[in-house]
């Protein structure tokens, strides 16, 4: 079978790992060889800059400085586990991939978009997903759905975080074929749902009678 890169995007606690997880069952369910993944933290290096990035006490990291770690992150991921996965056949799912570091260092952060743009180019090789499903979700309902502390960019305002938002809207905007909206605020089995019928329609996961777990 030939690989897809299918990426989750949107904001923190919108619902992309609970997806990503169930999307991994359908596809070992109906027999794809999947990989599933995310950024940052998909791979030893990347764990440390995702520590460093969320969890770090050490003074607020400069926008540009996130920016370049989160690229630093892609790379490595790009060349350790999404193009093997990808060359061996395999789909790939990713919590996280390109778009996030436009929507949250680009439109959050304030890093020039051309910036973004050249640091992910880099960082990917040109590699876009096939796929990208954006769960949009209100800030405010994300921020009642979060469990545990926040960690540093959670707890950011919430002017920021709109910001995010519409970043990732625009994002969805620009590229309409690729990224598919979603409605996050729908219960969980339903979006599932509805990610497995456009999965279907674009003959990424082969179709059976019923719609996966």
């Amino acid at each position: 079978m030939k690989g897809a890169l299918i990426t989750f995007e949107g904001i923190d606690a919108c619902g992309k790992s609970t997806q990503a997880s169930l999307l991994v069952r359908a596809l070992e369910a109906r027999g794809v060889p999947v990989v599933h993944t995310r950024e940052p933290g998909g791979t030893e290096l990347g764990r440390e800059i995702r520590r460093l990035v969320l969890y770090s006490q050490r003074a607020e990291i400069p926008a540009v400085a996130e920016a370049l770690l989160m690229a630093a992150d892609r790379a490595d991921h790009v060349e350790r586990v999404v193009l093997p996965a990808l060359r061996r056949g395999q789909v790939v799912v990713s919590e996280r991939f390109a778009d996030s570091t436009e929507a949250y260092q680009g439109y959050g952060g304030q890093v020039p978009l051309e910036v973004i743009r050249c640091l992910n180019a880099i960082a990917t090789r040109g590699l876009e997903p096939t796929v990208t499903f954006l769960l949009d979700l209100d800030p405010e309902e994300a921020a009642r759905r979060r469990g545990g502390p926040a960690d540093r960019l959670e707890a950011r305002d919430r002017t920021y975080h709109q910001r995010v938002r519409q970043g990732y809207l625009e994002i969805q905007r620009r590229s309409p074929q690729r990224v598919v909206l979603v409605d996050a605020s729908a219960p969980a089995e339903e979006v599932h749902r509805a990610i497995v019928r456009e999965l279907e329609r674009r003959e990424i996961l082969p179709g059976q009678g019923g719609e996966g777990p």
